[in-house]
C-alpha cells in the first residue's frame, strides 16, 4: 500500500482499555483531520495490482464501518456490514470467535453475498486475527470470494497475520 507513515501521528495509545492489560489504538484524531481520514481511505481503496475489481466491501463493526463505506464508494462497490449477534433484522449468518480481551460472535444478512462475488474487508485494526478469520468465514459461507483485507492498522506483535495466512493482507500502519 502507499507510504502512509505519517497517518500514524493521528493514531493514540489509550493503554488499560477496554480492559487491564490493552493498548488501545485510538483512530478518533485520524478520523477528524480531514486530509488524514482522506488520505487513509484513498490507500485503504487501492487494489493490488491486477486483481479484478470487488463486487463488495465489508465493513467490520464497528470502527471497519466508518472506513469501508468510503472504500466502497471509491470502488464503485456495494457495502456490507458485518455487525455484533443481534443487531442485524434479517435472517444470518453467525460465527463465534475470539479476540484479545474475550469472545464474540459476527453476523452478516444471509443474503449479503452472491455466490462468486469478490469481496474486499476492511477494518481499522488487525489484533489477533479472529475479527478477520471470521469475517472471512461468513463470507465464504454466503458463496462469496475474499480478494484481499486492507486495514489501517496492523498489531504485529498480536500475530493475526498468521492466523490468516491464506489472505492477502495489506496495513497502512504496523505497529
Amino acid at each position: 500500500m502507499a507510504d502512509s507513515a505519517d497517518l500514524a501521528r493521528f493514531v493514540r495509545d489509550i493503554p488499560d482499555w477496554p480492559t487491564p492489560g490493552v493498548m488501545f489504538r485510538d483512530i478518533t484524531p485520524l478520523l477528524g483531520d480531514p486530509d488524514a481520514f482522506a488520505r487513509c481511505v484513498d490507500a485503504l481503496a487501492r487494489t493490488r495490482d491486477g486483481e479484478q475489481p470487488v463486487d463488495l466491501v465489508a465493513g467490520i463493526e464497528a470502527r471497519g464501518f466508518i472506513l469501508a463505506a468510503p472504500v466502497a464508494h471509491q470502488l464503485g462497490a456495494g457495502f456490507i456490514p458485518v455487525r455484533k449477534h443481534g443487531k442485524l433484522p434479517h435472517e444470518t449468518l453467525s460465527e463465534a470467535y475470539s479476540l484479545e480481551y474475550g469472545e464474540a460472535v459476527l453476523e452478516i444478512h444471509r443474503d449479503a453475498v452472491a455466490s462468486g462475488q469478490r469481496v474486499l474487508v476492511v477494518d481499522d485494526v488487525l489484533a489477533t486475527g479472529g475479527t478477520v478469520a471470521a469475517t472471512v468465514e461468513l463470507i465464504r459461507r454466503a458463496g462469496g470470494e475474499v480478494a484481499g483485507v486492507n486495514v489501517l492498522i496492523e498489531l504485529e506483535a498480536l500475530g493475526g497475520r498468521g492466523r490468516n495466512p491464506d489472505l492477502s493482507i495489506d496495513a497502512l500502519l504496523t505497529m
